[in-house]
């Protein structure tokens, strides 16, 4: 399941600097995450694996921000942001599947 993950860092080693290597880590859980399909959720399971998901995106964007702090530029900010934006919408609409999945 984290094989989506393995090639994060090795691409942020290539970076040339810090907040590159911040940039490229928030790509990679860009890309993990473009893969989830909400309209996929028919079943309990289904809708606990998306928030489990989206959650663990979530706390990874902030241990990134926390790790690259120093090196904070306004991509790296932007990046964060909307990621962050965008796993909020994905959110609701899990919220809005849970009158569909539990009826």
């Amino acid at each position: 399941m984290f094989s989506a993950f393995s090639s994060i860092d090795y691409e942020s080693i290539r970076a040339n600097t810090p907040a590159e290597m911040a940039v490229k880590r928030l790509n990679g859980i860009g890309e993990a995450l473009s893969s989830l399909d909400i309209s996929a959720i028919h079943s309990r399971d289904d809708m606990a694996r998306a928030l489990w998901t989206l959650d663990t995106a979530d706390k990874c964007i902030r241990m990134i921000l926390t790790e690259f702090r120093s090196e904070r530029t306004k991509d790296v900010i932007s990046q964060a942001k909307s990621l962050i934006d965008l796993i909020e919408v994905a959110r609701d609409e899990v919220s809005t599947y849970r009158g569909i999945v539990l009826s």
